[in-house]
């Protein structure tokens, strides 16, 4: 109908800038007639699907997704935008580092290790460690490298291998390639014929010039020949009559028997000739590639063949082998240093975000440290959080530490919960007349959203004396100079 009749709920960035969420609301309201929308934080949404009975309502929301990473504080209920810190890591960095690992470690497979296939690994693979270092040692024992050690497959193509052509296939081929052979040597002995006959009827015919007794035609022949007599000039005419006699004998051998039994016959060597010599040793190289064809088709050499498997596994050629990069990827979080990344990590954040509190709403926060956002689902990463909290936590100190029970949905789950439990209440909701009176930028506050903070305009400097009206006098002054 050209416009949306049903609120919305929509999901935005901590401590969204004034002029982003103008534009939305322009967008909303102008264009689509959306009657009322909302505006929340996606993690916090996922802290308010995740909240029990026996929860406390503050809390350190802990919101890891593919960009960034936030540390969020949440005092009754509200969020303390003030102390929110954002580190610049999320799974994007993560699979890209991963990428990168695998193509050096792997540089013939450069094109095959793609973004799409490392963020697979990283989902299925990778573990958050405990201990970082203490990890590392163990992975430099053999037998604990072979027993964590994770096979990856990169798709090949089988064909490579030969595997899958049959021997009536391999026959074929075999008589294909012998056919081409044999019209390739049979073109180079006609253009070979043609050749030589051309340089015999020119030879004959300077020989014809001596019979004329045209002495000085002769001799001048001669020169061009690069001859000194003419006995060398009878030599070279008997060496290419038998050579064009030898390759006409060739031609006519070869148009007898058109169809060869390979199995047989064997490769023709011609004879060493003084003439076009260039050519016939091509032929014999030509031939002497096809020699393991024609050994192949014999039948003492068939048994063995067939018997004998490739030495290179091109599959095996094609396996990832994923060890200690399991945990190096998404230990970035933790330590940002491993890209060249000049950061904090998460450990070193939540300590800077707690100490900008009293040590009693410290001890309130970390009672509730919530994680959520889909790179915070590797195995391992609650236990190091607990690690972290214990190291910089004061002696026999209690925390806990929880896990969205879905980190990648339950920020749907909680906008959901929200406008169904809010739908009849004006709390949180922007109307159409709240957008025209405060202006796009004007945000309700509510349990998961962010802390509206308004535009404060500058003061209006005081009218000067020039903004008088004319015709109408100052007062006169009186007091200090100051003053006035």
């Amino acid at each position: 109908q050209g416009c949306v009749d049903h609120p919305i709920v929509l999901t935005e960035a901590v401590c969204n800038p004034l002029y982003s969420r103008q534009m939305m609301s322009e967008l909303l309201f102008e264009c689509y007639q959306v009657p009322k929308v909302s505006y929340g934080v996606d993690s916090l949404y996922s802290f308010y699907h995740n909240r029990r009975q026996s929860w406390p309502c503050s809390g350190l929301v802990i919101s890891s997704g593919y960009q960034c990473t936030h540390i969020l504080p949440v005092l009754e209920g509200r969020l303390d935008a003030k102390n929110c810190k954002r580190i610049n890591l999320g799974g994007c960095q993560a699979a890209v580092y991963l990428q990168r690992l695998l193509q050096l470690k792997y540089p013939g497979h450069f094109a095959a290790i793609t973004l799409s296939r490392m963020e697979e690994i990283l989902h299925e693979h990778s573990y958050i460690a405990e201990d970082y270092i203490e990890e590392l040692q163990k992975w430099r024992s053999p037998e604990y490298y072979e027993d964590n050690m994770h096979k990856m497959q990169l798709p090949f193509s089988n064909k490579l291998l030969g595997s899958t052509l049959t021997s009536e296939e391999k026959q074929e081929r075999r008589q294909q390639q012998l056919r081409r052979l044999q019209e390739l040597n049979a073109r180079r002995r006609e253009e070979k014929l043609q050749l030589d006959q051309e340089r015999l009827d020119r030879l004959l015919y300077v020989q014809e010039l001596l019979e004329d007794g045209q002495m000085d035609q002769f001799h001048k022949a001669l020169v061009e020949l690069n001859m000194d007599s003419a006995e060398e000039l009878q030599s070279y005419i008997n060496k290419l009559s038998l050579s064009v006699e030898q390759t006409k004998q060739k031609i006519l051998q070869a148009e007898v028997s058109i169809e060869v039994d390979v199995v047989d016959s064997k490769p023709e060597t011609p004879d060493l000739e003084p003439l076009g010599s260039e050519q016939s040793l091509e032929d014999v190289e030509s031939i002497n590639e096809f020699e393991p064809l024609f050994a192949e088709e014999q039948p003492e050499a068939e048994k063995p063949v067939a018997a004998v498997q490739p030495v290179f596994n091109l599959a095996e050629y094609h396996q990832l082998f994923l060890g200690t990069e399991r945990i190096r990827a998404p230990e970035i979080i933790f330590q940002p240093s491993l890209i060249g990344e000049d950061q904090a990590g998460i450990a070193e954040t939540m300590q800077y975000v707690l100490e900008r509190y009293p040590k009693e709403q410290q001890a309130t926060l970390v009672q509730n440290v919530f994680l959520t956002g889909g790179n915070t689902m590797y195995p391992g990463l609650k236990a190091r959080v607990q690690k972290e909290l214990l190291e910089m936590r004061p002696f026999q100190s209690s925390f806990q530490v929880h896990l969205a029970s879905s980190p990648v949905l339950d920020a749907w789950y909680g906008a959901r919960d929200w406008a169904v439990e809010y739908m009849s209440r004006e709390e949180g909701w922007i109307t159409r007349k709240d957008y025209e009176e405060k202006g796009g930028e004007y945000l309700k506050e509510h349990c998961a959203s962010n802390v509206y903070v308004p535009i404060r305009l500058p003061k209006q400097p005081p009218r000067t004396a020039e903004a008088v009206a004319p015709g109408r006098a100052l007062p006169p002054s009186t007091g200090n100079p100051c003053e006035q």
